[in-house]
């Protein structure tokens, strides 16, 4: 809701769980939950935006009407709920073709043309190279700085600086290839280069009903 003109995708899973009636019942619900959501989010901000213009010294406000106005002007894209049964690979492939349709819809997405430099295509081939060897670890963790000099051993990689690294890994993160949290201190110079470990992890650690199965050990 902080990104301007976001397109989202609701997905509803368990399908195997309900009756064919039930989850057009149930998509039907979630879509107006969210209208009504978006609806009272927009209403809560032209309020607050309206409390602050009525204020007797509106000027000390002016970060927060700022910050106001451009949160009022993120406009969301919401698309139609795609119901899927996640044990069956047929909806998982019915799911993947759906998202691949909506990204290649140039009214959603203005950018999906842009062009990118050939050294962000290089740089993602050598980064599934190095994801790929067998010296790298199954955690797929790797410093960025030591990235950046296996990436240099490339021929034509040799002159690749710190900074265009970081735009292509910014890239490399938002299509899903490498996760970098750049914004968190603590991470910013750890890059994953296997995603799906980051999944598994998680797995372990955020569980359905985990406070319950620990409340259940003796």
């Amino acid at each position: 809701m902080r990104v301007p003109n976001s397109v989202v995708l609701p997905v509803g899973t368990h399908v195997d769980c309900c009756r064919e009636e039930e989850v057009e019942e149930k998509r039907h619900d979630i879509m107006a939950k969210i209208a009504a959501m978006l609806a009272e989010r927009k209403s809560n901000l032209a309020h607050f935006i309206n409390n602050l213009e009525g204020s007797e010294e509106p000027e000390f406000y002016v970060d927060q009407w700022e910050r106001l106005k451009e949160m009022e002007n993120c406009t969301l894209t919401i698309l139609k709920l795609v119901a899927v049964n996640c044990t069956d690979h047929r909806d998982i492939k019915k799911l993947e073709n759906t998202i691949l349709e909506h990204v290649k819809n140039e009214e959603l997405f203005p950018e999906v043309v842009r062009m990118l430099p050939p050294v962000y295509r290089q740089v993602e081939v050598a980064i599934v190279d190095i994801a790929q060897s067998e010296e790298m670890a199954d955690h797929g963790m790797m410093d960025l700085q030591y990235l950046l000099s296996k990436l240099s051993q490339c021929e034509h990689l040799a002159n690749l600086g710190r900074e265009l690294l970081q735009d292509i890994l910014r890239y490399l993160h938002r299509i899903g290839l490498v996760v970098w949290y750049e914004e968190i201190k603590h991470l910013e110079s750890t890059v994953f280069l296997q995603p799906t470990f980051l999944i598994t992890m998680f797995k372990l650690l955020v569980r359905y009903r985990l406070v319950q199965q620990l409340e259940s050990i003796s």
